[in-house]
């Protein structure tokens, strides 16, 4: 455990953390390590199965499963939000506890993490960005913690004690909204475009969040921008750190991401480690042996000469944009489910000589169609493996089979890991002969 990390720390104090997702449960688990009374609220009676139950009845943690109430929040001098929960939502039972800090998890641990952090946000190759500097890292003999929005929380890595020499976080706009001492050493914005705007109040806010990320960085530190926002930002006071701007480059040949969308990626990448103290040597050798992680356009192999792509993390237009112009066969892309906002429009011309056929499938249909009818071929069904099956039977040898829907995929998965392992599914039950399909 982080010498940070003692039982004396917040003894006395009275901690509520609300929500009990992975993110929640950490928050939990630490507020318990470090001496606090922890309550554990969440709407869902069912969110905690029984080990996890047992696990935290064990640290002493209260857990209170259903509706909230003014008293689940009275006398906490701390409230943790998980990402996803809005302070708005809560303001009449927060009144509960007027003088409590309201915190994330995010800044809750990085008050005791004592590893300089490169924190990556922006709305789309997040994932992918931050994983790829880890490998970066690694490869240049640090030693690395990566997670934050993607896999452990830091709250997790903290308790579990293993020293690092750096900490890669995945940040996001929900975390993002909630912190006010988060510093990291090297801060990276990689995009920025229409999202979440089913929870921020307009995409003004939804771009504070993400600044936010850099309102406590200092001369010393670094932020990594893209280019195309540099008159947008070097209009607004939002950091104190230094800046560099990046844009998609060659600088490394030999790579496994396609896509101009991943050549910036990969500068941000390369610019965040370089600031680590990485030499261009390591990082070419690092990134020629990266592989793309699963559902960002992951090649699931081909059928009667027809590739299937697995892009089932592009969950806003953007990312459809990006998937889209990564081919140069003609692509016939399967979108649909609960669509987040963005502008559909904005793609047809990218769209028209690229795409030959769409095949929507789930929720929003109306949505899409609005926007596409009449511009694009295109048909409805309502559920994946009909769409799939219908793409592949009007297909021809050379074309893309693209997953990137532009959507979250609640409308019929628990997630995007979930759909695309179904797209997987149903390609692996397709025929292999062009005769069969017909």
């Amino acid at each position: 455990m982080q010498a940070l990390i003692h039982k004396s720390q917040l003894a006395g104090h009275k901690a509520v953390v609300v929500g009990a997702a992975v993110s929640g449960v950490a928050a939990a688990r630490l507020l318990a390590a470090l001496g606090a009374s922890v309550r554990l609220l969440d709407r869902n009676p069912e969110a905690l199965d029984a080990e996890a139950r047992s696990m935290l009845e064990g640290l002493g943690v209260e857990l209170r499963l259903g509706p909230h109430k003014p008293e689940d929040f009275a006398g906490a001098q701390m409230v943790v939000l998980s990402p996803g929960v809005p302070v708005a939502k809560l303001a009449a039972l927060l009144a509960a506890c007027p003088d409590a800090q309201v915190l994330g998890e995010l800044e809750l641990a990085s008050w005791f993490n004592q590893a300089p952090i490169v924190a990556v946000t922006g709305t789309n190759g997040k994932t992918t960005t931050t994983t790829l500097i880890g490998e970066i890292l690694r490869h240049a003999g640090r030693k690395v913690f990566v997670g934050g929005n993607i896999g452990t929380p830091l709250s997790d890595h903290l308790l579990s004690g293993e020293p690092c020499d750096v900490a890669v976080l995945e940040v996001s706009s929900f975390q993002l909204q909630n912190v006010k001492s988060f510093r990291p050493k090297v801060g990276v914005l990689l995009n920025f475009s229409a999202n979440h705007l089913d929870f921020h109040a307009d995409i003004e806010e939804y771009l504070t969040a993400k600044l936010n990320l850099f309102a406590r960085m200092t001369e010393n530190d670094l932020a990594v921008l893209p280019l195309e926002m540099k008159d947008e930002l070097e209009a607004r006071t939002f950091t104190k750190a230094r800046r560099v701007y990046f844009t998609g480059t060659s600088r490394f040949p030999e790579n496994h991401l396609p896509g101009a969308h991943n050549r910036a990626n990969m500068e941000a990448a390369w610019l965040a480690c370089r600031a680590m103290g990485v030499t261009e040597e390591q990082a070419r050798e690092a990134v020629a042996a990266f592989k793309p992680l699963a559902h960002r356009l992951e090649s699931l192999g081909e059928k009667a000469g027809v590739l299937f792509v697995d892009d089932s993390k592009a969950t806003t237009v953007d990312a459809m944009r990006a998937a889209v112009q990564s081919f140069d066969r003609p692509v016939r892309l399967l979108a649909g489910g609960v669509f987040k906002g963005g502008d559909l429009e904005a793609v047809l011309p990218l769209f028209k000589g690229r795409v030959v056929e769409v095949g929507l499938f789930g929720a929003n249909r109306e949505v899409f169609e609005a926007a596409w009818s009449g511009q694009l071929p295109l048909f409805w069904e309502p559920t994946l493996e009909a769409a799939v099956t219908r793409l592949y039977r009007n297909s021809e040898p050379g074309d893309v089979i693209l997953l990137s829907p532009a959507t979250a995929s609640f409308d019929l998965y628990s997630g995007y890991k979930a759909r695309g392992e179904d797209f997987a599914r149903i390609m692996a039950g397709l025929p292999d002969e062009t005769e069969a399909r017909q």
